[in-house]
């Protein structure tokens, strides 16, 4: 079952006991103004505007996000004290960026993006997990290029439906219920469909919440076809 609600997460996870989820796999705001500054650029724009040639990838054009307040900041000392007494473990992308709000931890997930090198782009994004005490690297094609399995994206920050299923079958058990407090673009929703996992999520924009669900329906219905 794929729960999705247009709500607060503070909201949402208050509505559940302690331990009630048994995987959180979220990708909270990073504080670092992918919603302002990065809105329209593509993979292939320097930060002076100016573009970069590449040889060897399809480059698409600059896609003009909706721009929004929702990556001015980091999420607040209680979201993570909810976090962890509702989900028994979690993932945490950015996980370096929360350092003050995170207990150590061996486990990191490492995820190569391929993105060229000569580029203002971050090679590889990190995600702070207490589920393995191991770091682990994967690498998927960026969502921010043609040749990835997403083209029509409408998030800045989308990540691949691949990321997520390679995440669920190296971190979650059959039978684990999932959560996801920033549903973003929606990836997380069509890779638990594939798998069979239940989620709860939610997306506070009302935009995202329903291009999200639009993209899950869509995903569903092809599996209908087929």
């Amino acid at each position: 079952m794929i729960e999705i609600t247009n709500e607060d997460n503070m909201k949402l996870m208050a509505r559940y006991e302690d331990n009630h989820f048994d995987l959180a796999i979220v990708d909270p705001p990073y504080g670092i103004g992918w919603d302002k500054e990065n809105s329209t650029m593509s993979a292939g724009d320097r930060k002076d505007g100016t573009k970069r040639k590449m040889k060897t990838w399809s480059n698409p054009k600059a896609k003009k996000y909706k721009k929004g307040n929702w990556d001015n900041a980091i999420p607040n000392a209680e979201y993570f004290k909810e976090l962890e007494r509702v989900s028994k473990y979690q993932i945490i992308w950015g996980g370096n960026y929360f350092s003050e709000h995170l207990k150590p931890s061996g486990g990191w997930v490492v995820w190569e993006k391929g993105v060229p090198d000569g580029m203002s782009l971050s090679q590889a994004e990190l995600a702070w997990t207490n589920k393995l005490n191991s770091i682990k690297v994967t690498k998927h094609l960026w969502a921010g290029y043609k040749k990835c399995e997403v083209t029509d994206r409408f998030h800045p920050t989308q990540k691949p439906i691949q990321l997520y299923e390679w995440l669920l079958m190296n971190y979650a058990e059959k039978g684990f219920k999932i959560l996801d407090t920033h549903l973003g673009s929606g990836s997380i929703a069509i890779a638990c469909d594939k798998q069979g996992f239940d989620l709860v999520a939610c997306e506070l924009d009302t935009d995202y919440y329903k291009s999200a669900l639009d993209r899950l329906k869509i995903h569903q219905s092809q599996l209908t076809m087929f």
